[in-house]
Formats: C-alpha cells, sequence, structure tokens
C-alpha cells in the first residue's frame, strides 16, 4: 500500500506540472495478486486493470499487461511469488517491454514487485534471475519477513530505488522522542520484536544460512510433488522455480473434487485449502501445500501417504457430486410436477368460471 500510494502521488505531482488531468489513476496487475492489492485500489481510489489468467499460464503475461498501460498508469505491479501457484513473474521480460513501449509513448511507467515471498528465495537459490534492482525501471520492491524470513508474523519491508522515488510530501517528521525521525507508515506504535527477531535471524544464519534453508526447503518440495505424481491421480499447477510450494489438482474430479480431499485430510491433521483459479481459469480447482524450514522430508513423506488414505477412502464413497446432482434434479422434477398440477388447476378454474358466465346470462334470459 505505501509502495502504490508513492506511486499515485509521484504521478498526480508530474501530471499536475504538465497541465494534465489526474483525477483518474490506474495500476496493472494479474488477476493472481495478493488481496492487499485490491484493498489499495479502493482504499485509495485507483482503478485496478486486471490481466486475467488462462488454462496452464496462471501468472500475468507481460505482453498482456503492457497492453493494458496507458497514460494514466501509475505503475505495473509483478508478483515475485504467486499466492496460487507460487510462480515467479517474468519481471524480467516485462521491464524490457515497458523500456519499448516507455520509448514509443515519450511516458515512463514504471514497476513494482511485490516480492512478499519471493525476495527471500530467489537472491539464496537463483541469483542469477533479474527480478530487482538491476533492472531500471523498478522503483520499489517489498518482502515479507514473516514468510521466509523467517520471522513470525508482522514484519516486511517496502524498500525504494532512490531517494526521489519516494516523494517528501508523503513522510512526516518528528523530534519528540529527542531527534528528528521520518515515519512513512499506515499503522499505530507497536512491539519491536518482530524487528529484533529478524535481525537476530539476519545476523545468526547470514547469506549461506538462508541459502541452505532455502534449498532444504525446494528439496522438500521436490519430494512431496514427485510423490503425487507417483499416485497418478494430480495434474501439478505449481513451478519448480518458484516458492517451494506444490499446488496440484485432481485429473479425475468427476465423482470427487479437490474441496472433498481438503475436508477429508483434516481427520489426519493436515490444513490443506483448496480453492478455485481467478478469471478466466475459475473452472480449474487447486490444492496447495506450502513448504516451509520446519516441514521436514520426513512430513512430505506422510502426507503423501495420508493422501493416498483419502483417495482410497473417496473411491470407496458415493460420488457426492452425482448425489448433489440428483437430489437437484429430483427437485427440479417436483417443481415441475408442482407446476403442472397448478396449470391443471388453473384450467379447471377458468372453464367452471367460463360455465358459471354462461349459465348465469342463460337464467337471465329467461331460458332455464
Amino acid at each position: 500500500m505505501l509502495a502504490g500510494l508513492a506511486f499515485k502521488r509521484k504521478w498526480q505531482n508530474k501530471r499536475k506540472a504538465e497541465g494534465k488531468p489526474y483525477d483518474k489513476p490506474n495500476i496493472v496487475t494479474g488477476a493472481n495478486v495478493q488481496v492487499c492489492w485490491e484493498k489499495f485500489a479502493r482504499y485509495f481510489e485507483v482503478e485496478l486493470k486486471e490481466v486475467r489468467l488462462r488454462d496452464g499460464y496462471y501468472v500475468m503475461d507481460p505482453e498482456k499487461a503492457v497492453e493494458m498501460v496507458d497514460e494514466n498508469t501509475i505503475c505495473v505491479a509483478a508478483i515475485l511469488g504467486s499466492t496460487l501457484n507460487g510462480e515467479f513473474e517474468d519481471v524480467k521480460l516485462l521491464n524490457d517491454l515497458m523500456v519499448e513501449k516507455n520509448k514509443e509513448t515519450g511516458w515512463d511507467t514504471p514497476i513494482h514487485v511485490d516480492a512478499a515471498s519471493g525476495g527471500f528465495i530467489a537472491p539464496f537459490i537463483q541469483p542469477e534471475l533479474e527480478w530487482d534492482f538491476r533492472l531500471p525501471l523498478v522503483k520499489s520492491i517489498n518482502v515479507s519477513g514473516h514468510k521466509y524470513g523467517l520471522v513470525y508474523a508482522g514484519i516486511g519491508w517496502v524498500v525504494w530505488r532512490n531517494k526521489v522515488d519516494l516523494p517528501e510530501e508523503l513522510i512526516f517528521h518528528i523530534n519528540y522522542l529527542g531527534a528528528d525521525q521520518p515515519t512513512f507508515t499506515l499503522n499505530f506504535s507497536k512491539g519491536s520484536s518482530q524487528v529484533i527477531a529478524q535481525y537476530y535471524q539476519l545476523i545468526r544464519l547470514g547469506y549461506e544460512g538462508y541459502k541452505n534453508v532455502m534449498e532444504n526447503c525446494r528439496d522438500n518440495m521436490l519430494v512431496l510433488k514427485q510423490g503425487l505424481e507417483k499416485t497418478g491421480k494430480f495434474n501439478i499447477v505449481s513451478k519448480d522455480n518458484g516458492v517451494p510450494l506444490v499446488a496440484f489438482s485432481l485429473k479425475d474430479n468427476s465423482n470427487h473434487n479437490e474441496f472433498e480431499v481438503s475436508e477429508m485430510l483434516r481427520r489426519f491433521g493436515w490444513i490443506v485449502p483448496a480453492y478455485t483459479m481467478p478469471p478466466d481459469a475459475q473452472h480449474i480447482t487447486v490444492l496447495r501445500v506450502v513448504i516451509r524450514e520446519d516441514f521436514s522430508r520426513t512430513l512430505a513423506e506422510r502426507l503423501v501417504f495420508d493422501i493416498e488414505k483419502v483417495l482410497h477412502e473417496l473411491e470407496t464413497l458415493p460420488s457426492r457430486i452425482r448425489i448433489t446432482a440428483k437430489i437437484i434434479l429430483a427437485d427440479d422434477e417436483k417443481a415441475a410436477a408442482a407446476n403442472k398440477e397448478k396449470r391443471d388447476l388453473e384450467k379447471t378454474r377458468e372453464i367452471t368460471t367460463v360455465w358459471r358466465k354462461f349459465v348465469m346470462q342463460r337464467k337471465m334470459n329467461g331460458v332455464c
């Protein structure tokens, strides 16, 4: 949110200086973004332009994103580690395409990288990957210490490329604590325990320590992925070169679906979320397991074993999907029968009414 606010204010200042309208800012993202970006757009009145997903491609397409950029775009937000399947978006390609578009149009549309998860992963196991300030259009990066920074919830940062990328007017200076302190936050006073914990982890583990942790997470992710593939029951939706997680869906969900698998795994102590993909891939349902530092190889093997037990149990149970369909069909048949009975009764009433009128007319004419 702070990064987005800085982009909005900088864009507005430039538009004002040029004498152009500055009341309709927009931001371009993929439909796979975390809900915080939707909050930013709604809270700070910025139009959210989302690149829709498609089958087999569950992150923002850089080419489509650049096509959606216009003169009112404050920035393009790329995700280094999608929440849905852990995949890293191609920030390098996005940067190259935006450089060309900026040359053609005379704009200077920048890029923000949401590296909430990937910011603590890519530098240690994919150091050659260009996604950060090595790319000229990347002006700010956010990262969460409470994910792969290995600290409990409550710590994270946004880092700007240069001081000029954060408008000075957004920074407040206070001196009532004994010295000038610049502050740019959305929250109020809070404890410093997360900062201390993060500092401890950084000096305790260092580069080599974090590298070992991330490599171990990746190795355990591969164990889980290979175990699921051996069952022959799942399609793997996640990528190996992203956040160490496994996102997978059933090859055949005509009888039982991913939500049933998730529900039954709770009996074995596992909380494995099941969810549908955003537009235009909402017909795809996915299960996801995130591999953290304390998720060992033994746990990965045990999870595969428990998933196999769940699949076996589901095969012995009647299809909930078909039962639901039968119930709906039965309800439809009941409704149809009730409608037919209602129509028949209405016809009888109409005929009776006509005959009553006919008889009354005959009586009044003295015929009867």
